[in-house]
């Protein structure tokens, strides 16, 4: 015990971890506010769309059923180009690893984090960037990419800089440097 009184923080992450690991089964025991779904209650379009979670719909918990008919209820309202841009970011997220999701998660919680004002005003940038045409899109790209770089480059000359310290950069240019 004593090894522990010495490391505390030890102690408060192995707590933590138990009780994220306990949290399904204490959930589990409070009584679900939504009500449970029946297959048969679903609309012929809601099974259609929901075909997959046919075979284990009675077995999810009624909130994720829920969730589950809200965005079936989305799809139906969507027409065919925004069915399809769904199809198509659904299929680019499924094609990423799990660092590139993990990062677009990260991108998206800082927009959310952002206030109202500077979104709508990355809104309207991209909404323009979007009606430009392929080439000039390639080549706000490009130098986008080579701002990036150029400012990652200064930053290491600096000493880092705060941007280089976030994305926890490392200048390899040299043998010494950033050492």
């Amino acid at each position: 015990m004593r090894g522990l009184t010495r490391k505390p923080w030890l102690v408060a992450g192995c707590s933590a971890l138990l009780l994220a690991a306990a949290a399904p089964v204490i959930a589990d025991d409070s009584p679900d506010v939504q009500p449970g779904v029946n297959w048969q209650q679903l609309s012929p379009e809601q099974q259609r769309v929901l075909g997959q979670f046919r075979g284990r719909w009675d077995q999810l918990p009624p909130g994720q059923q829920q969730s589950l008919m809200r965005g079936a209820e989305r799809w139906e309202s969507m027409n065919p180009e925004q069915r399809e841009r769904v199809k198509q970011r659904t299929e680019r997220w499924q094609n990423m690893t799990p660092d590139e999701q993990q990062r677009a998660r990260e991108r998206a919680e800082r927009f959310r984090q952002l206030p109202p004002d500077e979104q709508a005003r990355l809104r309207e940038e991209f909404r323009r960037y979007r009606e430009l045409p392929p080439e000039q899109r390639d080549e706000v790209r490009k130098q986008r990419q080579q701002a990036g770089s150029d400012d990652a480059r200064d930053d290491a000359d600096r000493g880092g800089g705060e941007r280089g310290r976030d994305r926890g950069t490392r200048d390899t240019r040299g043998p010494d440097r950033n050492r």
